[in-house]
């Protein structure tokens, strides 16, 4: 029954936003994408204080044991996002060389980094980038690895609670949805058409899958490490909403865009406390 409920979740969330996304991208809504933003913050901190914490924390394991590896995961994830902003940076120089003024495009590629999330104005607005053949299958590279992180952590999160699972895997869908957006855009320019992008952005999606079955058969010989699982999924969703999400959010705006942000934020924060609730 777990396995089964694993396979629904990261299936969804894998394959399920990157269609929302391609119903957000390749239509007019795609203007919405910063409420997306706000949305997948509120979310992710939602579900990492509210559900993944407390779980790990009701454990057996000690408190300063699981903040240690908090603090571990942060540590990790922003190492991982430095060493991919030189790696892009690094190609990007070699690659485009002749082109001075433009450093700033190292923002288009780092969307396919397995902890950025919804960076679409960046592709959209630097088309160059996209018009390289590579790019297109760098930004997938990037998309399996994460995704096969994130059917992991759903994983660990169905198999401590299966209210945990849902509501994971509902977080992870709606972060991954304005992330998808701006790979949408680059295959798109890469692969020709809209279908092409969209079938390689959703096989990159199904290796959610594939995490969700390595997390469920490696968890089920180490269930004493589940609580650490928690904590370093709660990491990734609270580095992700704090470091990627919210500083694209942190714009000088009129009263009326800021009431928005809060109210998509408090949406989101709304919506995975229903969830939760609903599953429960």
């Amino acid at each position: 029954m777990i396995l089964i409920a694993i396979l629904i979740g990261t299936v969804a969330a894998g394959v399920g936003s990157v269609w929302l996304a391609a119903f957000l991208g390749f239509s007019m809504l795609a203007r919405y994408t910063q409420h997306m933003l706000s949305l997948a913050a509120g979310a992710l901190m939602a579900t990492a204080f509210m559900h993944l914490l407390p779980e790990a924390f009701e454990s057996q394991a000690g408190a300063q044991e699981l903040f240690a590896t908090l603090l571990a995961g942060l540590v990790f994830f922003f190492l991982l996002d430095k060493a991919e902003l030189w790696h892009h940076g690094h190609e990007h120089h070699h690659g485009h060389g002749h082109d001075h003024g433009h450093d700033h495009h190292h923002e288009a590629p780092h969307e396919d980094h397995s902890h950025d999330h919804g960076h679409a104005a960046a592709h959209a607005g630097h088309p160059h980038e996209a018009e390289r053949r590579s790019g297109g299958w760098a930004v997938l590279a990037g998309d399996s690895v994460h995704a096969l992180g994130d059917g992991i952590l759903i994983a660990s999160a169905f198999m401590a609670d299966m209210r945990l699972g849902v509501v994971t895997a509902l977080a992870v869908l709606a972060h991954e949805v304005p992330h998808h957006i701006g790979d949408l855009v680059v295959l798109r320019l890469t692969s020709g058409t809209q279908r092409a992008a969209l079938v390689k952005v959703s096989l990159a999606g199904t290796v959610t899958a594939l995490g969700g079955l390595v997390g469920y058969f490696l968890l089920s010989q180490l269930e004493d490490f589940l609580p650490y699982f928690l904590v370093i999924a709660s990491s990734s969703f609270i580095y992700v909403a704090l470091a990627d999400l919210i500083p694209q959010l942190q714009k000088r705006l009129g009263l009326r865009e800021t009431a928005a942000q809060v109210a998509w934020l408090l949406t989101g924060i709304a919506l995975v406390m229903l969830v939760s609730s609903l599953a429960h």
